[in-house]
This record gives C-alpha cells, structure tokens and sequence, in this order.
C-alpha cells in the first residue's frame, strides 16, 4: 500500500512540474497578423497573453468573434508596430508580407494558409492551441466541433445551390463554403457547370441554370449599390434563398458549425 501510495505522489508531483514548465513556456506576447488567426486566439489563449489583434478583428461584418475582440488591443501590423510591441510569438498568413526589419529579429512566426474545408479548420486549431501552450482547449474545442456536426441532418435528394455575392460572383469547389454544401447535403452549382473557384454569372445565366436554391449573405436584401442590386433582381425571386452571415464564412474555425447548423436548419424550414 506505501508503495502504491508513493507511486501516486510521484504522479501528482510529475503532473503539477509538467503544468508549471508548460506555463513557464508559453507565449505571453501574442501578436495576431491575420483575421483568422484573430477568431482561433479569442477562443484558445488567454486574453492576458494577446498582445493584440488586426484592425479587422472587430468589424462585425467579417469576423464571426468581433464583439469579444472588443476587449483587446489593436495592432495596424505594419513593421513598426511589430517592432514596437515586441511580441514572443506572431501569428500571420500568407497575405501579410514580413518586413525585413521584423524578420531581422527572428520573432517566432506561425502562418495560417486559409482553412478551406473542415479537415483543415481542425489541424488549424490544434496548431494555435499547441502554440499558445493550450492543446487541451484545441481537443475540448475539436470535440464540441464534431459532436454537433455528428448530429447534423443531410438534407435528401441532392439539390442544387449556388452561393452568390454582390457583382454576380459565384463561389466554387475547394472553398469553405462548397464544404459547407456537401456536409448538409448540397450540391454546388459550380462543381455541376465545372466552374472554376471564383466567377462571375450573370442573372440572365442563373435563372436558366434554375438551382433549387441561393445561398446569399444576410444583408443582400439591403441594396446599398449596383453591385448588390443585380441580387434582387425580380428574375430570381422565385429561387428559394438561404441566408448566412458573411462574418461566418469567410474564416475557418468555429463558426463552421454555425453556419453549417443554420444551412441545415434552413433547409428543413423549406422543406
């Protein structure tokens, strides 16, 4: 029992050294180069570590944690500011250019390529969460993630949708928002025209091409220019619409659930 005993001790020992070099070695001057990068950091460190985060990370319109972002610092990104904040770890992306004298530092540097489908947005979280000193937050995180899209309803039959922005543009395969479409049971109108990523159809195109649905942003039916008007135009107002917030899909991460709960949802509504 004595024996047992120690071995238990040594456990508890060995696990609180462990916790304490982890804390001793995470990052405690996170600076944020990228939006996406932005959404992963609010949720998986602590907010004494984020030094600060890009001048997006609060615009409601494009990041999907804009009103926690509230609470913390924001940095331009220019190489001055870098410079001036000293931060221990930088997360970036392959949009933002490292200037020179940053990269003389040698600061550490982590870039996050866009996370296009669900497979990615899970590597992604894991490597932020390992980066901060948080791995555990990653898997509570990932597990949460799965569990509700597990529950998630396929809508039958296949039908046809085409997600469409203001000037006509049509999103295409390999993008975050074709994952969303498959998860839920839809098919892409451009994988069907084999279009590529990004193009332009016209409104005369779509209502030949007729898809069983439009998948728009939530404010399209405000029309604040040309651009956004071509999407109310009479011709397609016999397309049922599904309607997501831009905020949700322009980054992978956890608002991929979100938005693929709110497809789902919209679909049974229709149905």
């Amino acid at each position: 029992m004595g024996a047992i005993l120690r071995l238990c001790l040594l456990s508890v020992l060995f696990a609180s050294l462990s916790g304490a070099a982890n804390a001793e070695s995470r990052p405690r001057r996170i600076l944020s180069l990228n939006m996406c990068a932005d959404q992963l950091l609010i949720a998986l460190a602590d907010p004494s570590q984020i030094l600060a985060l890009t001048q997006f990370a609060r615009d409601r319109g494009m990041s999907a944690e804009a009103e926690r972002a509230d609470h913390f610092a924001i940095s331009r990104g220019t190489s001055e500011d870098v410079l001036a904040l000293e931060p221990d770890l930088i997360i970036s992306g392959p949009f933002h250019a490292i200037g020179p004298q940053v990269k003389k530092r040698n600061y550490r540097i982590i870039n996050l390529n866009p996370a296009e489908n669900y497979p990615a947005i899970v590597t992604q979280i894991r490597q932020v969460a390992a980066a901060v000193g948080h791995p555990e937050r990653g898997e509570v995180m990932i597990g949460r993630m799965d569990a509700e899209l597990k529950g998630l309803r396929r809508i039958k039959g296949a039908p046809i949708a085409a997600y469409y922005q203001r000037r006509g543009y049509l999103t295409g395969t390999g993008t975050l928002v074709d994952d969303l479409m498959q998860r839920v049971g839809l098919r892409n109108l451009a994988t069907v025209m084999d279009r590529p990523v990004l193009s332009r159809m016209s409104v005369e195109e779509m209502v030949v091409a007729r898809p069983d649905y439009l998948i728009v942003e939530t404010d399209s039916d405000r029309v604040a220019d040309q651009g956004m008007e071509m999407l109310n135009h009479p011709a397609l107002a016999g397309i049922p619409r599904l309607r997501l917030p831009q905020a949700w899909t322009v980054c992978g991460g956890p608002a991929y659930v979100r938005a693929a709960k709110s497809l789902s949802e919209q679909l049974r509504a229709h149905r």
